[in-house]
């Protein structure tokens, strides 16, 4: 049997289990301080999950076992634990086919107690949806996944986000960013303003073959993977009703416990200029330092409302 610990989180009781499991082998990191993390991150990281669809990335073992994706809210969750009911194409929670017509019920991160009961799952990673369980159709951002393919790392990300930030600046629209916590970097346009997605995919698209025309040496906004080699891939195809974007402030499942991290534009330009891509990749512990100086640099994405703007082709 897991060894269990009883812990209150508001009003809620949790039985937590195998505190003491490493879950990042190479530094030793354990479920205790994972949960840890979520606790202390909470008040920025709830902004950004709150209300959304969220699907969760598992790794009962640690990161260097087995994971799997689930979108079904497990069933074995406490009464108080929020859901919202999805209908969905592609897999399920194995991954398996759904049948036309079929639904889901998605998580909802809406309060602290949730989100401990959510580490508890090792879910190391939240990928929550670009729209609200309030109108599935209708996407609060727009954003680009920069995509590095190698040789191109996190400093091509860099300079194609920067030009990216120019492009918006131009339409007096403003921009957030954030690293993945992997190899690559997310820029978002804030809306916050009535749109849906049949308005702002093709958008997205139309902005990334733009910075392809611009740069064909650098960017690609062509899916294929043999394309990528060099470039940093533009992925417009993230603004889906059916597509996720690691969530700001989530950890990722690689050897070290990086943090997909907000980050000013300040920061950026400087990396660029200076050329130590080392400078953006942050673990737990130095992102809890950075909210604690700098706050939450990603409350735009949240707040902000701007219209989305009509680009000539």
């Amino acid at each position: 049997m897991p060894d269990r610990t009883v812990v209150s989180v508001g009003d809620r009781e949790l039985s937590l289990s195998n505190l003491d499991k490493v879950l990042y082998p190479h530094t030793g990191t354990t479920k205790a301080q994972i949960i840890d993390y979520h606790v202390k991150v909470a008040p920025h990281l709830l902004t950004h999950l709150s209300g959304r669809p969220i699907t969760l990335k598992r790794y009962p073992d640690g990161v260097d076992g087995e994971f799997f994706y689930e979108k079904n809210c497990p069933t074995h969750r406490p009464t108080w634990v929020r859901t919202v009911e999805v209908p969905t194409e592609g897999s399920g929670r194995w991954g398996r086919a759904q049948r036309s017509g079929a639904t889901i019920d998605f998580c909802l991160i809406d309060d602290l107690a949730t989100l401990v009961w959510v580490a508890n799952l090792a879910s190391l990673e939240l990928h929550p949806y670009l729209h609200t369980a309030a109108d599935l159709d209708r996407p609060t951002t727009v954003v680009f996944d920069l995509d590095p393919g190698a040789p191109a790392g996190l400093l091509a990300c860099g300079r194609v986000a920067l030009r990216l930030r120019e492009l918006f600046d131009r339409l007096d629209l403003r921009t957030v960013v954030k690293t993945s916590g992997s190899k690559g970097m997310q820029v978002y346009l804030p809306l916050n303003t009535p749109t849906t997605y049949a308005r702002t995919t093709p958008f997205a698209q139309a902005v990334a073959q733009l910075l392809e025309r611009e740069q064909p040496r650098q960017v690609t906004a062509n899916m294929s993977k043999q394309q990528r080699g060099g470039k940093v891939f533009v992925d417009w195809s993230q603004n889906n009703r059916h597509k996720t974007t690691v969530g700001a402030y989530s950890l990722r499942a690689r050897g070290r416990p990086t943090v997909s991290t907000p980050l000013s534009w300040e920061e950026v330009e400087a990396v660029v200029d200076g050329g130590d891509a080392n400078a953006l990749v942050f673990e737990y512990d130095e992102v809890l330092r950075r909210t604690a100086r700098l706050g939450d640099l990603f409350a735009p994405a949240a707040e902000l409302q701007q219209g989305l703007p009509t680009l000539a082709r």
